[in-house]
């Protein structure tokens, strides 16, 4: 996988947990821990793109779809 580096600043208490963080779940880098952090964050945001996108589900279009279709063909 291709990397870039970034600089970014953070305040001095973020800097302290992402460090004690570091030592304490045996991460290589703090770059592993931010990355760690964005990608929950990434996931947070695409569970709830799904639970958005599931409450624009059409019921009728349930019905719709089986219009005239026996029970048998299930």
């Amino acid at each position: 996988m291709q990397v870039e580096k970034l600089s970014i600043s953070l305040s001095a208490p973020l800097v302290r947990f992402v460090e004690s963080y570091k030592l304490a779940k045996g991460c290589k880098s703090r770059s592993q821990v931010i990355e760690m952090a964005l990608q929950l964050l990434r996931e947070q945001e695409l569970e709830q793109a799904y639970r958005e996108a599931s409450a624009e589900v059409d019921n009728d279009w349930d019905v719709t779809i089986t219009d005239g279709l026996a029970d048998e063909a299930w």
